[in-house]
């Protein structure tokens, strides 16, 4: 579903080069959970970034459900981004104005969609938040907020989820229903998860971690048969 091709990004600052990430190849395949830890600063939402075709690396290519993103025009990435990924932010980033059913539908407006409120209402009902549908993202939770956010990245049925940080501003109970949440997302449609996360008890219920260290990636296979980040 995902591959990366000796994939580096670098930034200009003044007469300064800051290269942030440094020639990564990666694949991820369709269904599978990955999670990326890794100091801050080390690159983990740049890649996030680049995955979601929102920035074009400066090396290398970057290729979705089969599609290399550079070869597509601006138009087409946001084509792509509306159709076949979900995005999950730390911070929510719902529309105030709006209240949590049309929050949900906003997407399937945008991609023309005649029953958007519908199918926004179902996936509310999905998440456990039917009764909250007409509430505004001021009168709920933190854990509300992430949950009508999910629904909203996930209300289109995309075939990748990325998620930046998703459980970093909720308290503990609150974030492991989330974390629960992404997860029956991940196993009911087959999505591809890609999670970043500084939580290692989260990390370790993906199927692989990987680890961002000043720029460069790395895994190792754990004694379970599975991956986690290296000691």
């Amino acid at each position: 579903m995902i591959e990366l091709n000796a994939v580096s990004m670098h930034y200009t600052l003044g007469a300064s080069r800051i290269d942030v990430l440094r020639s990564i190849d990666l694949r991820i395949a369709t269904g599978e959970r990955v999670a990326i830890v890794g100091p801050s600063g080390s690159g983990k939402t740049t890649l996030l970034v680049l995955l979601a075709g929102l920035e074009r690396p400066s090396a290398g290519s970057v290729a979705l459900d089969g599609l290399r993103l550079d070869a597509l025009s601006a138009d087409a990435l946001a084509d792509l981004r509306r159709d076949r990924i979900g995005i999950v932010f730390q911070s929510f980033h719902l529309v105030p104005s709006l209240n949590a059913l049309d929050n949900v539908a906003l997407p399937l407006q945008i991609a023309g969609h005649r029953d958007a409120a519908a199918q926004a209402r179902a996936q509310l009902e999905r998440i456990g938040l039917a009764d909250r549908a007409t509430h505004y993202p001021s009168q709920l939770s933190g854990g509300e907020q992430q949950r009508v956010a999910i629904a909203r990245a996930t209300v289109h049925s995309p075939k990748v989820l990325l998620a930046d940080e998703p459980t970093g501003n909720l308290d503990d109970h609150t974030r492991e229903g989330i974390r629960d949440l992404l997860f029956a997302v991940n196993a009911d449609s087959d999505t591809t998860l890609v999670l970043v996360t500084h939580d290692l008890d989260f990390a370790g219920r993906c199927d692989r971690v990987l680890r961002l260290h000043e720029g460069r990636l790395s895994e190792r296979v754990s004694d379970r048969g599975r991956r986690a980040i290296p000691a």
